[in-house]
């Protein structure tokens, strides 16, 4: 029995990678950056968003009623 081995979720994700987490759009993820909402860091040039930042934006998003 093999398992594959899966590579642990990264520490720090990409716009890109954060815009496939939250299944948002780029432009959504650059607009919830500039308004705070979301909390980065940059290095140099890059633009970088902890995992866990991402976590508690989702955690803090209300319910939707219907």
């Amino acid at each position: 029995m093999t398992t594959a081995a899966q590579s642990p979720s990264p520490v720090l994700c990409t716009v890109k990678d954060a815009a496939a987490l939250l299944r948002l759009g780029r432009s959504t993820v650059y607009e919830l950056m500039a308004s705070g909402e979301l909390p980065f860091t940059k290095l140099g040039r890059a633009r970088r968003i902890k995992r866990a930042d991402i976590d508690a934006f989702v955690a803090q998003l209300p319910p939707q009623s219907v």
